[in-house]
Parts: structure tokens; sequence; C-alpha cells
């Protein structure tokens, strides 16, 4: 017997978790499997940056995070017993200007009650064994407790790891390399701590070791060990104790030995199957960004798959997955690759050397604002893909993250944010008047725009003015603000699902919007790109 299903999700990991939990809140049910019969206990990442803390904010389940874990609001980089340089998140320009400290199975906890209160749930101890594509679907086979049994997918989505299954019997290889220097890893408190909890460390000595506080005032320290069977407290403290003579490690827990690898899937998508998360891309813990990349593959993929499925846009749509991702993780693994050879510099004039170019680095205001925005991974920007259009502009363009700091008043009493009105299943278009905008001009735009959009791909359309005598608009902004984002006349911006504009338009409003929504459903129109209007 061989069951129908529309989307099987392997893997259920943050990366799978969220994946399913997208579908499932735009109506698409989704077959969720795991191999493992619980959840696991302890896991290694222990970061949630700016960039995915915005996410969750915008799917309503941020705050049990904020609660349960600790602010990093920075990261303080060391080498040869002196301070190189001050990672500090507040120049992020995130609304959440810094990390949150939390170990990964809390995360997955958060994102396991989000997928139940949407109707999902993981079907565990549950095993994908075969994989093949059919013209009406894949047929998967799935094992439990031995036996097996068949379902027929429209969709495969590999959430499930570096050693990825379905990448494995898709025959996807993948590019890159293994790193040869072995990581280890343990939790304890640290006595006599002089600092902030609410910041990381980082040591490049002959050791390397990263502290990254966690709840409780304890730590997760990363360290390269110096032998296969070393003692690995000893290795930390005999870096540590170099900036810190009197500390020491207290109650250690789960010590660990691990291998890594930078390693990236070829495709990102191979006809009905797709993958995301470490199945995708494997990177260095240096940085931390392993999981917050794969949290936001789940969030670019899911609302493209749920029109798709509804049947709103064609498949090719999904091409846009890889076109938009690919180039993230490569981003992510070039710059893991260079934090690890930064880490394993061992000669003394290269040590010296490298000191130098990270003191002067952080030395730079310009260079550490980008450190930042790196940090808080608010440095991802699309307007490469086939699937965002318009007017290019400085100050915001096709592609970019919608920013944090564009306040507005609500007619209706209060105020807020742009981004307040981008937390929606599907895209909104913003209709934005400057301040000599004719009050006649953006209601008949308006009305344009709202004859165009029938609520599958844009959701709702939004009226805002700098014109504080305009009445009938659903906020205002101050006439600088409105001049910070280039607006004169009226102008168009489309915010994608994911935050990013898909659209901006100064002018023929309704033609581009309706051009838009055409290259959408049909992704036909893949030259265009936010260098110019189709």
């Amino acid at each position: 017997m061989v069951t129908p299903i529309t989307v099987l999700v392997v893997g259920a990991g943050p990366a799978g978790l969220l994946t399913a939990a997208e579908l499932q809140r735009r109506g698409v049910e989704c077959l969720l499997i795991d191999a493992h019969e619980r959840p696991l206990d302890w896991d290694r990442a222990t970061v949630v940056h700016p960039r995915s803390l915005e996410i969750l904010d915008s799917l309503g389940i941020l705050e049990p995070l904020l609660a349960a874990g600790v602010k990093q609001r920075g990261a303080r980089i060391h080498a040869g017993g002196g301070v190189l340089g001050v990672i500090d998140l507040a120049l992020s320009g995130s609304r959440y200007p810094y990390n949150i400290g939390i170990s990964e199975e809390v995360t997955e906890t958060v994102l396991a009650e989000h997928l139940e209160r949407l109707g999902g749930t993981v079907t565990r101890a549950t095993k994908l064994v075969g994989l093949r594509e059919q013209d009406d679907g894949v047929l998967a086979t799935l094992e439990h407790d031995g036996v097996q049994s068949h379902v027929l997918a429209q969709w495969v989505i590999g959430c499930d790891g570096h050693h990825s299954t379905v990448r494995m019997l898709t025959g996807i290889e993948q590019d890159g390399h293994d790193i040869n220097q072995p990581w280890a890893v343990f939790d304890a408190g640290i006595t006599d701590w002089p600092h902030s909890f609410e910041a990381n460390y980082a040591y490049l000595d002959q050791i390397p070791v990263i502290l990254t506080a966690l709840p409780g005032e304890r730590w997760r320290v990363y360290l390269r060990p110096s032998s296969a069977e070393s003692d690995l407290v000893v290795d930390a403290l005999s870096t540590l104790q170099r900036y810190l003579p009197d500390a020491g490690f207290e109650d250690v827990s789960h010590p660990a030995r691990f291998d890594c690898h930078t390693k990236i899937a070829q495709r990102f998508r191979s006809g009905r199957v797709l993958l995301a998360g470490d199945a995708a891309h494997t990177c260095s813990p240096a940085q931390g960004h392993g999981m917050n990349t794969g949290l936001q593959d789940a969030f670019n993929l899911g609302w493209k798959l749920a029109l798709v499925c509804h049947g709103h846009c064609s498949a090719s749509l999904l091409d846009s997955y890889h076109a938009e991702r690919r180039p993230v993780a490569d981003m992510v693994m070039a710059s893991g690759d260079a934090a690890e050879s930064a880490q394993m510099v061992k000669g003394p004039m290269e040590r010296r050397e490298r000191d130098l170019a990270i003191r002067a680095a952080f030395g730079n205001a310009e260079s550490r604002h980008r450190e930042a925005v790196s940090e808080a991974e608010l440095d991802i920007d699309y307007a490469g893909s086939p699937i965002v259009m318009g007017d290019p502009h400085d100050a915001l363009w096709p592609g970019q993250r919608l920013p944090d700091h564009i306040d507005i008043q609500f007619a209706a009493g209060g105020a807020g944010k742009l981004h307040d009105y981008a937390k929606r299943p599907g895209h909104t278009a913003l209709l934005i008047g400057g301040p000599a905008t004719p009050p006649q001009a953006l209601a008949e735009l308006r009305r344009d725009m709202e004859s165009l959009s029938d609520g599958a791909i844009i959701e709702a359309v939004v009226a805002i003015t700098a014109n504080a005598g305009v009445s009938d608009v659903d906020a205002y902004l101050e006439p600088a603000m409105a001049d910070r984002l280039g607006i004169g006349d009226a102008v168009l911006l489309v915010i994608r699902a994911d935050g990013h504009v898909g659209l901006r338009a100064g002018q023929r409003h309704a033609e581009t919007l309706s051009a838009y929504i055409d290259l959408l459903r049909s992704n036909q129109a893949g030259t265009a790109s936010s260098k110019g209007n189709p």
C-alpha cells in the first residue's frame, strides 16, 4: 500500500521543524519524520543570531527563547595575552542587538511546540531507506521498528544533517573539503570570572579556545585539543589561564570530540527533492552560523513551496531557492574557512602578522560595523535573484531585507515600525507616498494595487504617507524618513513573506506589480533583477 502525501520532510532538527511549520501555517500538510526515538538531550549549537531572532519574532515564538537564553551582546577576540578587537552587536542595526546563547535542544523545543500548535507533529523512530522519483511524485520507503512502508510525496525536503540520506539517495554531490584539525567541546562554569556574562570570548592562542555564554553563568567551551588523547579541561585551561591565572572550570559536563567539514551540496534542488540545513551545507562551528543558516533556508523555502503546492505558482519558482540560498552558503563557508585559518596559524611571525591585521580591522569604524552586521547575519542580500525586480536605489533596493529603523505612526493610533507589516504568510504591497504626493493620486494607486491582489501572492496592500494632512491611509512616516528611503513621489515596495524586498517601483506601479506577480507565477522572466524595470 502506498500513502499519498503532499510533502515529506526528513529530519526534525531546527531546519526540519521550521520547514514543516512554515508549510503547516500556510495550509500544506506534511509528514515530518526523524530517525531518533526522542529529541536529542544535548547538542553543540548554542548561538541564535539577530537575523534568526527577527524570523522567530515574525512568527510570534521569540519570547520563550528570550526568557530561556542569555543575551550575548558582543564578542571579544584575544591573542598573545591581549585583546585584539571587540564585535559590538549594537552596531548591527537589528532590533535585537545581541545573540541569544541557548543550547540547541531548547531551540528545537520552541520550534516543536510551534509546529504542534499549527497541527503538525514529528513521526519519530522512522528512517528513510529509499527514494525513487516518478512522474507523479517521489516514492519514499520508510522504516519503523523494522517494518517498511511507502509514501508517494509530491515533494521531499532533506533536513537530515551532514550525512543526509536524502542527499545521498538523490545523488547530489558536495563541493568543499574536510577540516583536518578536530574540535572538542564541553560545558562548564568558570571560577573567578571577572568579565560580563553577556558576551562570547575567543582566544586565538596555540590551543584556540572559544567561550560561548549559556544561561546560569555557564559556558560552552570549544577548543582544538592538543592531541587525540589529551585532557580537554587541561588543554582549555592552558590557554585561558594565560589571561586569567586563577580561573578554573567547575561542573564540567558533556565533553566530546568531533570532526567538521566545509561542504556544500552542488544543488539545493533536484526535481522534486530539495535540501536545507546541514544536508545542504556544513560549516565550521567557529562563528556559530550553521544552525542559523538552516533556519533561514527554511524561512526562504517555506513560502515558495506553499505557493507551488497550492497551484498559485509553477514549480520553477523553486529554482530561486538554490539561486538565493547557495550564494549565502558559499559566503558562510568562506567566512568559516577564514576563521579556521586564523585559528590555526602556528609560526610566531605569522601569528604577529595575523594579530596586527585583526587589530587594524577593529581599529577602523567601517570595518567594526561590517563585523557586527556579518555576525548578526544581516549581510544577506538577494539582489541577484531571478525573482526580484524593479528600481535600484541605494537607500533600499530589491533583494534587500526590510531594515528595522523605519519608524511609523499607525493611523489608528500608536507607534510602530515598517517591518510590522512584514509578518504575514504572504507578500505585502507597501504603497508609500512622499510629502508632496497628492492624496487623490495615492488613493487611486491603492485601488489599482488592490485590483491586482487576489490574496494568493499579494496578501495585503498598505498605504503609508509622509503627508500628515492625508487621511484614509494605514500609517504615516516622517518626511525625513521618506527622504532617507528615497521616496519623492509614490513608491511601491513589495515585501516578500521572508521580509526581503521583492519589488521596488517608483512609476508604472500597476504595470510593474502585474509583471512581478507574473514573474512569481511562472518564473519565466528569469533575467529580471534589481537592475531595471521589466
